[in-house]
């Protein structure tokens, strides 16, 4: 008599799955993890090593942080929380979609990158960082 379970003399050949779903969700945990940290970058045009002058046209926007993190727009002072809005108004008058960051070397990161993201906030889409030219030695 013949029952539901296997017969003796046959192989049973199972694949073991549960350690494969466990690699698999943690694998999946991680990288719902990470993803939002790797979306949050800022894109910047970084500085090349030879730079060209700046164009000399007067409606050139220009953010300038000092070394104290004292926040301008083209030679009006301005707070880093009404930095967005100052920048939305101007253009949205002068239609401008491009700008340029002035930031003393001694200014600390997390300064230049809230002014960046204030920036791009804004709706400016370029932005351009100001450098010095290296000297001829």
């Amino acid at each position: 008599m013949k029952g539901p379970g296997p017969t003796r003399g046959t192989v049973l050949a199972e694949i073991n799955v549960t350690p494969m779903v466990d690699v698999m969700l943690v694998l999946l945990i991680i990288f719902m993890v990470a993803a939002p940290m790797i979306q949050q970058g800022v894109s910047v045009n970084l500085p090349q090593i030879v730079t060209t002058d700046l164009p000399s046209d007067p409606d050139l926007l220009v953010v300038t942080v000092d070394r104290t993190g004292n926040v301008f727009v083209g030679k009006s002072r301005v707070g880093l929380s009404s930095l967005a809005e100052k920048l939305k108004a101007i253009n949205k008058r002068k239609g401008t979609r491009e700008s340029f960051l002035r930031a003393d070397k001694d200014v600390p990161y997390g300064v230049v990158v809230e002014v960046m993201a204030a920036m791009r906030e804004a709706g400016i889409e370029r932005l351009g960082m100001v450098t010095e030219q290296l000297e001829a030695m």
